[in-house]
């Protein structure tokens, strides 16, 4: 009896080991990246839109995005294991709602970006797309809804590199 007893302690003891060193190759960050990948540089996007400063305030945003996430460390330029490039295609507008005396009471305004992801270690595309995403808002405000359609943007691409491809 007391030998079952032993080689169950035994039995009990090793499962354990096992299933405590399964636990440690499980990663709870949530990111699919491949493991070289440590690094992004982010050059400043290209705009063919006529909108002013855009360019700028979304790489912006994409480097706070990608910062705050910790998944991936920002390089310089040309220095990374991987780049994100992207291009902004279209900046649409329409009017969202309208009053009783047909006068727009919100507009609508929808950026489309093309963008890429790349690494530079393996010389390989791991995603590329377009993100389109869009802002509310009330006249004389059109820069909040160009801030909130870029803020979405930001997070979507965030997604779809660390998680997605």
């Amino acid at each position: 009896m007391e030998s079952m007893n032993r080689i169950l302690f035994y039995l009990l003891f090793i499962g354990g080991l096992f299933l405590f060193a399964e636990c440690g190759i499980y990663s709870f960050s949530g990111s699919s990246l491949p493991a070289h990948l440590n690094t992004v540089s982010i050059p400043l996007l290209e705009d063919n839109t006529a909108e002013y400063g855009i360019s700028q305030q979304l790489t912006d945003l994409l480097i706070q995005a990608i910062t705050d996430d910790n998944t991936l460390k920002i390089a310089s330029p040309g220095s990374g294991d991987s780049v994100l490039r992207g291009t902004i295609l279209q900046v649409q507008e329409r009017a969202g709602q309208y009053d009783q005396k047909e006068q727009a009471t919100d507009f609508r305004i929808t950026i489309t970006v093309k963008i890429v992801f790349e690494d530079l270690k393996k010389q390989s595309v791991l995603w590329e797309g377009q993100v389109s995403q869009w802002g509310i808002y009330e006249p004389g405000n059109r820069d909040q809804g160009i801030t909130e359609a870029l803020e979405k943007i930001s997070q979507e691409v965030l997604n779809r590199i660390v998680s997605d491809w």
